[in-house]
């Protein structure tokens, strides 16, 4: 009888050394295994009144342009995750537990089938498109023709269509200001995000709760962004940063000029 009990407890022990190898082996493969997601971190922001590498940001030839002193502050997210690599579960689990950092499908930032190269295309393409009709929207805002009015827009290391917003603002600030000879932003640094159409029309963009980290880390209290965007804008709002929502170019300068107290009232979410 003792030899037999003896036999089954070396059994058990056996079968549970077996389970926990199993078990372990498991976790490694977990842990170790690419998942299809990337890492995206808060990026940074840039003035688009200003020079970058010696560069106007917005430089404008056939119409006389005006001296500016306000910021309008166009913001980044960046991806820690190359299109070459991959992250793993502590990353993931890490990110989803850090305010600064978002975990997104990996094909929300690169493209399945897509090699490095294409994507880097891409994103081009869409900052030249975002940039066309950024111009487009403030020429017609202007009452401007194109054909007279040349705008080149040059921001190294910035893709996607998330600038074109501030684009428009600024054009239309280095043209005509508030209109009355002042800065769209009063003298002061305001931050915003935004897609732009031809017709002024502003869309939403990726990472808007790293793009509130970006302009409250950069010392920006007021951040235009898009309206349908409120609710996730919201949740994650740093202290400190007021965001004022908008559909239109329209609807951002008459938020500028209500914030100058210049008139109407400044929208929230």
């Amino acid at each position: 009888m003792a030899s037999e009990k003896v036999t089954s407890v070396t059994s058990r022990i056996r079968t549970l050394v077996v389970c926990a190898t199993l078990v372990i082996s498991l976790i490694g493969v977990a842990l170790l295994a690419p998942l299809p997601f990337a890492v995206l971190v808060p990026g940074p922001t840039a003035d688009v009144l200003s020079a970058q590498d010696g560069k106007p940001v917005i430089a404008i030839d056939g119409t006389r342009t005006r001296r500016t002193t306000g910021e309008l502050r166009l913001v980044t997210v960046v991806s820690v995750t190359q299109p070459d690599t991959s992250v793993k579960l502590p990353e993931v689990v890490g990110a989803w537990f850090d305010g600064n950092r978002a975990v997104v499908p990996r094909d929300a930032v690169y493209p399945a089938g897509k090699s490095i190269e294409e994507i880097e295309r891409h994103n081009v393409q869409e900052m030249n498109d975002s940039q066309n009709a950024a111009e487009t929207a403030a020429l017609k805002h202007l009452g401007l023709s194109p054909k007279k009015v040349r705008v080149r827009l040059t921001l190294p290391d910035v893709g996607g269509p998330s600038a074109g917003l501030m684009f428009a603002l600024g054009i239309i600030d280095k043209i005509d200001g508030d209109g009355q000879g002042g800065d769209l932003a009063g003298g002061r640094t305001i931050g915003g995000t935004g897609t732009i159409a031809a017709d002024g029309t502003v869309g939403a963009v990726g990472g808007i709760e790293l793009k509130e980290q970006a302009v409250r880390r950069d010392g920006v209290r007021i951040f235009l962004m898009p309206r349908s965007q409120c609710s996730v804008a919201r949740a994650a709002r740093p202290e400190g940063l007021r965001l004022v929502p908008v559909d239109t170019l329209d609807d951002a300068l008459s938020a500028l000029k209500a914030l100058r107290g210049a008139g109407g009232s400044v929208p929230s979410c």
